[in-house]
């Protein structure tokens, strides 16, 4: 499978992630709470154990996430959430996913359409652009002296990967999103440590975007998006300069 890194994405961001990891730990809790719906048990719940590992991987400490697993599964009080996904268009026709868990839909969405509509974008109906992504879980694991490629590669497809590729600091291991528990279970259990874990939207064409002022306008939009403690992720098929 062809496409531009998502750790290169992930290394990019990072400063930005660090000085927001208050908003991250509120979006990872959530998430989790909605997972634990359907039990606190993470041996039973995969769901909650893909999502617990992804906290784990981004420093969420223990006691936040147990605090978030209780009030999910009913022994602590806490707020019943929804999950919507808004589809549309940035500016210059870029293709984005906006998915968002939110306790109140009418803020919501006229949040999400207000931050579209201030940088030349416009939301759509569902499924106006998601035809256009596919959904894959994406394991990320980073290249260090410790992660042999061909050892990492055979391991991956014996458990369950679809696909193996190499980027410049990082190996992507892609599986269905129903093989992704089980795969991401199993490199855990072989000792692989991973940057990133989780099921994503991948774009099918990747839109090389050039012009100055639709970058300036598109990050722009992105970053009011990433900064909404209702917005859970982004996805978009724009590719933009390293430095943007």
């Amino acid at each position: 499978m062809s496409g531009h890194s998502k750790w290169a994405n992930i290394k990019h961001r990072k400063g930005k992630q660090d000085a927001l990891r208050g908003k991250i730990f509120t979006k990872l809790g959530k998430e989790i709470a909605i997972a634990a719906k359907d039990g606190a048990d993470l041996s039973s719940n995969r769901k909650l154990a893909d999502v617990v590992a992804k906290a784990k991987a981004n420093n969420m400490p223990s006691d936040t996430i147990a605090r978030a697993i209780k009030k999910g599964s009913g022994e602590m009080e806490g707020i019943n959430y929804e999950e919507i996904t808004y589809e549309g268009y940035g500016p210059s026709g870029i293709a984005v996913i906006v998915k968002t868990l939110t306790e109140n839909r009418n803020r919501t969405a006229a949040e999400v359409r207000h931050k579209f509509d201030k940088y030349g974008g416009s939301l759509g109906t569902l499924g106006c652009v998601s035809f256009m992504f596919d959904e894959k879980g994406l394991i990320i694991v980073e290249k260090t002296e410790k992660v042999e490629e061909e050892e990492l590669m055979m391991l991956s497809l014996d458990c369950g990967a679809d696909d193996f590729t190499v980027q410049e600091d990082s190996f992507e291991i892609y599986t269905s999103p129903e093989n992704f528990s089980e795969v991401r279970q199993k490199l855990e259990d072989a000792g692989i440590e991973m940057a990133s874990a989780e099921v994503t939207m991948i774009p099918q064409t990747i839109v090389e975007v050039t012009d100055a002022e639709v970058i300036k306008k598109f990050t722009k939009m992105l970053d009011l998006l990433d900064e909404d403690d209702d917005v859970q992720d982004v996805y978009h098929n724009a590719e933009l300069p390293d430095e943007e």
